[in-house]
């Protein structure tokens, strides 16, 4: 017996069966995102002594994301066509996340430094872009795979999930560098 789950073809379903089947997700992200607005209120100190910091929560989160739905797209096509190697994959993503999040570091970092003068403010972005991009397409493959494990079509539920997942680790990894570096 095959357990893969089943990779059904979208375009054929009624778009009530669509909506049922990703408002379960896009919900779960809605909740999510409520959380990391309480997150970031919760840093509010933080904010309030140096608001440059807040300059940074676009690009730290968006940068993880990016590099996470990368990594997850390729990975759920990879699962579509392959069935697994899970291991594999992960060692490879997680020397692709380590050197994507020193690159990224180093230029975020400098980039801060440079533009608002603080080298406090440079470090602690370039070092929470480092560990959320290093992070990110560990993430991206684990979530798939559970949910492939589960028999459980990736493509739909992995993205929102990891997406808010992904988010909130962002931005407690930036506050809490931050947090130490800066206070």
């Amino acid at each position: 017996m095959n357990n893969k789950p089943v990779f059904e073809n979208d375009i054929k379903k009624p778009l009530g069966v669509l909506v049922r089947h990703r408002i379960p997700w896009l919900l779960l992200g809605l909740i999510g995102g409520g959380a990391a607005a309480v997150m970031v209120s919760k840093y509010e100190a933080i904010l309030g002594n140096d608001i440059r910091l807040a300059f940074f929560i676009p690009i730290i989160v968006y940068m993880s994301d990016a590099v996470g739905t990368q990594t997850e797209t390729i990975y759920v096509r990879y699962l579509q066509k392959t069935g697994a190697h899970f291991w594999k994959y992960i060692w490879k993503e997680t020397r692709l996340g380590l050197t994507l999040g020193l690159l990224f570091g180093a230029i975020t970092g400098v980039f801060a430094s440079l533009w608002l003068g603080s080298q406090a403010i440079g470090l602690a972005v370039g070092a929470a872009m480092f560990i959320n991009m290093t992070i990110a397409p560990i993430l991206a493959t684990a979530i798939p795979m559970i949910l492939y494990k589960e028999h459980s079509d990736p493509a739909l539920g992995a993205g929102p999930l990891a997406t808010i997942l992904q988010d909130l680790l962002s931005l407690m990894v930036y506050f809490l560098i931050a947090t130490l570096i800066i206070f």
